[in-house]
């Protein structure tokens, strides 16, 4: 299961999994894009192990790197509680 984290004013959403038995979240970035379809990028925590890297340039993987970076804690905690909005008790 997948839930949504957060959307960027360029439509990037950004969304990651529950907790999996490991200790381990996926967090999954997808940008639409006219040309290409989408660009997507999976990162794994909290290893931070990037892969499947498509359609991104160095910079806007500069930027994606240190979002998540700068969210982790959040990411990790919501992938326990079911996402932001069981979180939150929405």
């Amino acid at each position: 299961m997948m839930y949504p984290y957060m959307t960027l004013n360029d439509d990037t959403e950004i969304t990651h999994s529950e907790m999996k038995p490991d200790g381990r979240v996926k967090v999954y970035i997808e940008t639409p894009d006219l040309k290409d379809g989408f660009h997507n990028a999976v990162c794994w925590l909290p290893e931070y192990q990037w892969e499947n890297i498509n359609g991104y340039s160095e910079s806007e993987m500069h930027y994606f790197k240190r979002l998540i970076k700068e969210n982790v804690h959040l990411i990790i905690e919501f992938s326990r509680e079911g996402g932001i909005l069981n979180a939150a008790a929405i």
